[in-house]
């Protein structure tokens, strides 16, 4: 009797996948990245302490001249994309369960204000810095201009719709609350930073606590994830089985009818 001997499978089953370590790091590095550099751009500007509303021409010239605000107004422009990759994370973290479409909903809501914030940033923040180069003259003849820009006329008001983004945030941290896939504190931080940094120009105050608070709601999911531990709590497991048994019992009546 003759023995065939089967080919033997490369090792390769316990050795953990590139691509998907670089897309974990990658990932919670952008869910570190993200508030931070919030949290540079709002320590930036000035009269931090005081809490009023700015007009357009106050706007206007609070970033004449001043370098280091428009570094931080560069800064959120790139951090745009950072944006999408912690919407879209968020949105994976609930494909299942009670908080599913909260989760899909927000996410949507989330990446269109986010390509929004962009255009806000680009049009308002980044034309300043090239104004810089400019004349006092030049640029006192260009100020009806800029007020328009700043005052969101005409197609302008399409910025508005950046709102959508600590909107869809917002739906998305509930949906982390109802799915229990976090902790209930570190849902609430996130649902109260998501609104709170939607503060309007001359609050800056308040958007920075608000992007501490996305900061201390990020880090510990950003960290077991750079880890490769996982991020489901024992209540989002609950509600995913729950979830499983509906469908199953669902199934089951359609196929006794």
């Amino acid at each position: 009797m003759t023995t065939t001997t089967l080919p033997t499978a490369p090792r390769t089953l316990n050795r953990p996948d590139p691509i998907e370590r670089a897309r974990r790091l990658g990932t919670a590095a952008a869910l570190l990245a993200m508030p931070t550099i919030f949290v540079f751009a709002f320590a930036t500007h000035p009269g931090l302490g005081s809490i009023h509303l700015l007009e357009p021409a106050d706007l206007i010239l609070r970033a004449r001249g001043n370098p280091v605000l428009q570094l931080g107004h560069a800064l959120v422009t790139l951090n745009t994309a950072l944006l999408v990759v912690v919407a879209v994370h968020l949105q994976s973290l609930l494909r299942a369960g009670r908080g599913a479409w909260a989760g899909l909903v927000g996410g949507g809501m989330a990446v269109l204000g986010a390509c929004l914030l962009a255009a806000d940033k680009g049009a308002l923040c980044l034309t300043m810095s090239a104004l810089d180069t400019v004349d006092d003259t030049t640029f006192t003849a260009m100020l009806p201009g800029l007020v328009a820009i700043f005052d969101k006329q005409g197609w302008m008001v399409l910025i508005w719709g950046m709102v959508l983004l600590p909107l869809g945030v917002a739906v998305q941290a509930i949906g982390l609350i109802r799915s229990g896939q976090w902790r209930t504190w570190q849902a609430v931080t996130l649902l109260a930073g998501s609104l709170l940094i939607a503060a309007p120009d001359g609050m800056e105050v308040i958007n920075l606590f608000a992007a501490l608070a996305l900061l201390v709601a990020l880090a510990p999911h950003a960290v077991h994830l750079a880890q490769g531990r996982s991020t489901t709590s024992p209540g989002s497991a609950t509600s995913r089985c729950r979830t499983c048994r509906h469908r199953l019992a669902s199934a089951a009546i359609r196929k006794t009818s």
